[in-house]
């Protein structure tokens, strides 16, 4: 997630505009100076509206790398072999990154370099782009310089122009959820999967390929043909509010279905590494150990809380210790 500070030098305010800051009268008339919260607007692109040019053949082929990923570059690629599966950014990014609540990539161009806790330094958007390459699909990164790089950039640079810099973006971020005071509960997601998940998914999680059979119309939830551990995905709250605001895909049209403790029941089951394997990643993340998010359930950790808590809760404790500390949080 994106921080922004705003730095305001000292020198030059006065005292009238220190007042101002807090609140102050104007011709006898008492003035709120409070900010009022960015207006949120929704977003829709226009595809019609890629330019005809160099440019925007550029940003056509970005988008066809988001929505058939492993056509290009998967293990039978026909720009090369880099991602090490047959899913596609779109599995995760709905619409090419633009649908709302589903890591919506609308604002991405401005919010890059940042800071992330995962790798512990500043990353570019393009780094972020092979993250996803190599964890999610299991992959080797792309050259920086490789044509498709470039075209990620100029498609990310493209729907960048449709967001307002001055108003939020809705479904830019997930809803979030009310966390429960229990765990979730894989056995109870189980059920759940079977109820929601498995006529799409699959019984044994395999997903569904297409006709085919070069690339997934429901992609697999565990197995050597899914997402690495520490993948986003693979954090219990961070796939479960996912979950919630777009599964099953045909029943949240006019919001959400899931409730939020079912979300959580079902990412549990998905992400229960004791019955469902995954690809063996070849390094870790979060190298310092105070910026780990709360439900990544890989040790050491920086309180006293055990891997099975911090993959399945209560989370509320463990945020509890963490504010008494005084230390920031993630989730």
């Amino acid at each position: 997630m994106k921080r922004i500070f705003t730095v305001m030098g000292v020198l030059g305010l006065g005292v009238a505009a220190v007042a101002t800051s807090c609140g102050s009268k104007v011709e006898g008339k008492a003035t709120d100076t409070t900010p009022e919260a960015p207006k949120e607007i929704a977003v829709t692109i226009d595809l019609k509206n890629i330019p005809d040019d160099k440019f925007g053949e550029l940003v056509k082929y970005g988008r066809e790398l988001m929505m058939n990923t492993a056509r290009y570059i998967g293990p039978k690629g026909s720009a090369g072999q880099f991602t090490g599966n047959l899913m596609s950014c779109t599995n995760c990014h709905q619409d090419g990154g633009t649908k709302q609540f589903s890591f919506n990539l609308l604002a991405s161009h401005d919010n890059y370099p940042q800071y992330r806790a995962r790798e512990g330094k500043v990353l570019t958007l393009a780094e972020r782009v092979n993250n996803c390459v190599t964890r999610p699909h299991n992959g080797k990164p792309l050259p920086l310089d490789s044509k498709e790089m470039v075209a990620y950039l100029a498609y990310l640079k493209w729907i960048n122009t449709y967001a307002p810099k001055d108003k939020a973006i809705k479904g830019q971020h997930n809803r979030k959820l009310e966390l429960p005071d229990v765990a979730a509960n894989p056995v109870h997601g189980a059920e759940l999967f079977v109820q929601h998940c498995e006529r799409c998914h699959g019984k044994d999680g395999a997903g569904q390929l297409n006709p085919e059979g070069t690339a997934y119309t429901y992609p697999p939830l565990w197995g050597k043909e899914s997402y690495q551990p520490g993948s986003s995905m693979h954090r219990v709250v961070k796939q479960a509010e996912w979950l919630k605001n777009n599964m099953p895909y045909d029943k949240t049209d006019k919001g959400t279905f899931l409730s939020d403790a079912d979300a959580l029941d079902i990412a549990a089951f998905v992400n229960n590494d004791a019955l469902h394997a995954r690809p063996n990643p070849k390094s870790f993340d979060y190298p310092h150990i105070n910026e780990k998010a709360i439900d990544y359930d890989l040790g050491p950790f920086a309180d006293t809380f055990s891997a099975y808590q911090h993959k399945y809760g209560p989370f509320k404790p463990i945020i509890g210790y963490w504010k008494e500390k005084g230390w920031k949080y993630s989730l």
